[in-house]
């Protein structure tokens, strides 16, 4: 049984101390710190923590627990996984792991150098679809991967700290295109090094000086491309979706939305929906665990199993430190309107390089574009001359 060190008490710190408290019953919380005395007294309260402090060295430092969970504003993420890594305690930090790549890797560098155990808690790529997904692209189902689209958008994040630009990191691209950019990765391989990227990013709809606003283009050393949208202006609530394009088939996953479960209410709820549920009446999109659905439990079993075994995760802070790199390269494009590359100071990849592409041959004399079943019962040929380059069609049934 591991007893763990929680430092945070807001949404995400919450939903980790659910998943931790209901899901893993060998492990608990076990110290729980935040700034806000009555708020960490009442936190620890209702999930039954034995000890709460409003001293984050305190709660780092607790001679019982050998797990810290750092589940902090952005602007606190090196301050808290450098006194835990000092501590010599494991560590698990929330995303975005630092606010740019040199606050990741100053972290990576802490942990390495104590030699602690280190998790990246990106639930998005513990999701039931997405392990599920991931399978089937390992199985071979969709053949090579070409192309990656992630999406995610609400109306906002909760917290004041997000909307400052200095304390955030920047803005949505920062806040949610992180969870994009490493599901990308994790269906074209963490092996295929991002070399560089193209990315618009505006404020079209809050007083801030963070984009609300961002799309993002990955180019990848196997010539895979990533895409990301995200949005803090959507209307209807949450929408986590993902699509992967293979040479040999295709993957649509709906996280939040449309997940079978559906309510029309001329009432109302009378509460809590589920995250970033924008109203009480009409058509709601409630989630049945919703913990489970944001992939929070396999996220801390694979962590937490990683741990007891001497093994890594799936999701260490190298990975975050990468990811950092892409976003910094993201903020760069924005304003240059250019390409950018992706600037790794350390590249653990083993590579990915190209697959050689072998056309299929038609008559030793043209290779095949396309084959396609027309409405009367033709089959038809998009043929290319070897010789001349010169494309044309042929009927070869009826």
């Amino acid at each position: 049984m591991r007893k763990i060190t929680m430092l945070g008490t807001g949404l995400i710190g919450m939903f980790y101390t659910m998943t931790l408290q209901r899901h893993r019953g060998r492990d608990e919380v076990h110290v729980v710190y935040s700034p806000t005395k009555d708020h960490v007294k009442s936190f620890a309260e209702e999930w039954g923590i034995p000890k709460w402090t409003t001293d984050m060295a305190e709660a780092i430092n607790d001679p019982e627990t050998d797990v810290v969970v750092v589940g902090l504003p952005n602007f606190v993420h090196k301050e808290a996984v450098v006194m835990a890594a000092e501590a010599g305690k494991a560590v698990l930090c929330t995303k975005p792991l630092g606010r740019n790549a040199a606050e990741a890797k100053a972290m990576l560098d802490a942990v390495e150098k104590a030699g602690v155990f280190h998790g990246y808690l990106e639930d998005l790529v513990y999701t039931p679809k997405m392990l599920k997904s991931l399978q089937f692209v390992k199985d071979g189902a969709i053949g090579r991967v070409l192309w990656v689209r992630s999406r995610e958008t609400h109306g906002g994040p909760h917290g004041a700290w997000f909307w400052d630009v200095e304390l955030a990191g920047g803005g949505a691209i920062i806040d949610m295109g992180c969870h994009c950019i490493e599901i990308a990765r994790s269906f074209v391989g963490k092996d295929n090094k991002p070399l560089e990227v193209m990315c618009w990013a505006d404020t079209l709809v809050h007083p801030i000086e963070a984009e609300d606003h961002g799309i993002g283009l990955i180019r990848f050393e196997s010539g895979a491309v990533g895409q990301f949208e995200v949005s803090w202006a959507f209307r209807g609530g949450m929408d986590l979706r993902d699509e992967v394009s293979g040479t040999e088939g295709t993957i649509w996953i709906n996280h939040f939305l449309r997940t079978g479960l559906e309510l029309f209410t001329a009432v109302g709820r009378k509460g809590y929906v589920s995250e970033k549920a924008e109203g009480e009446t009409g058509w709601l999109f409630p989630v049945g665990d919703e913990v489970h659905e944001l992939g929070y439990p396999d996220m801390f079993t694979d962590m937490l199993n990683a741990l007891d075994s001497g093994s890594e995760p799936a999701e260490t802070f190298y990975d975050g430190y990468v990811v950092n790199a892409i976003m910094d390269a993201c903020y760069r494009s924005a304003k240059s309107k250019r390409w950018e590359p992706v600037e790794l100071e350390v590249w653990k990849g083993a590579g990915q390089p190209v697959e050689e592409k072998r056309p299929v041959e038609y008559e030793d004399k043209y290779v095949v574009i396309k084959e396609e079943h027309m409405p009367d019962g033709r089959t038809k040929l998009i043929l290319k001359d070897k010789e001349t380059n010169r494309v044309i069609e042929k009927v070869v049934s009826k």
